[in-house]
């Protein structure tokens, strides 16, 4: 099987963020593998185990998105390939992140496309349905089972706290949640055999891109962070003096009743 992991290079919201100019402060920042994309290259690697093939995968980024991708290695895809915009491109949203993949995916056979299901950054989920319908594939979003015997492929996904079943067929591309499979940690020969295993660096021009034809159709308007929490209260004295203190609070500072 030809199995393709779109991954994304994303900020740590774990650790601190600083904004900079109304933009996130790169060089403060914490970068990590998109976690739901974490979801997809295991599932890859487990497919690709069951039933054969090499595991690719992609990120769209600048220099500095080859360590994500050497993590995706080191837990066991077989290559992967960097597609450098830093020299070309200032802004890009989803829909320039489909069109390159499109570009890039005009030439190859596919089997399978995994994905996250949301980018923890913009949280859009957009790009994986996106490139499905430019490469004119099925897509199935949110799963947390993949079966796949032949063509046929069965799929449990999540539907707002219940389960719906799918069954469609190869090539296919599906987006990731949590609940799919656990994970794997690089291991240490994982991370040794990494550094040997085939990276290539691919830029627009050698996708036959045009930059026209590429412009973001979103804007960013603001980048801020959400208010610092405030201290809590603790409310004392009989419990009926409490509640009416509460419901007090509640209508006139918080203004929610």
């Amino acid at each position: 099987m030809d199995i393709y992991v779109l991954l994304k290079k994303t900020f740590d919201t774990e650790e601190k963020i600083n904004l900079d100019d109304g933009r996130i402060d790169e060089e403060g920042a914490e970068f990590i593998i998109n976690p739901y994309d974490e979801y997809a290259v295991e599932e890859a690697i487990k497919q690709r185990d069951e039933h054969g093939g090499e595991v690719t995968v992609i990120t769209i980024g600048d220099e500095d998105s080859e360590k994500q991708l050497r993590t995706a290695l080191a837990m066991g895809a077989d290559k992967a390939v960097l597609i450098n915009t830093e020299d070309d491109l200032d802004e890009g949203d989803q829909y320039t992140t489909a069109k390159i993949l499109e570009a890039f995916f005009e030439d190859k056979e596919v089997d399978l496309i995994l994905a996250g299901n949301v980018a923890i950054d913009e949280a859009s989920g957009q790009v994986g349905p996106r490139l499905a319908e430019a490469l004119g594939i099925p897509y199935v979003t949110t799963i947390t089972d993949l079966s796949i015997d032949g063509d046929n492929v069965r799929i449990e996904k999540d539907v707002e706290g219940d389960v719906e079943t799918v069954e469609t067929t190869l090539p296919l591309l599906v987006t990731c949640q949590q609940g799919l499979n656990e994970p794997r940690y690089p291991s240490l020969p994982g991370i040794m055999k990494a550094k040997k295993k085939p990276l290539e660096e691919l830029e627009l021009d050698d996708l036959d891109v045009d930059e026209d034809d590429i412009e973001p159709k979103t804007k960013t308007v603001e980048v801020f962070l959400p208010p610092e929490k405030e201290a809590g209260r603790v409310l004392e004295g009989e419990i009926q003096d409490q509640v009416k203190e509460l419901v007090t609070l509640l209508r006139n500072e918080k203004k929610v009743l």
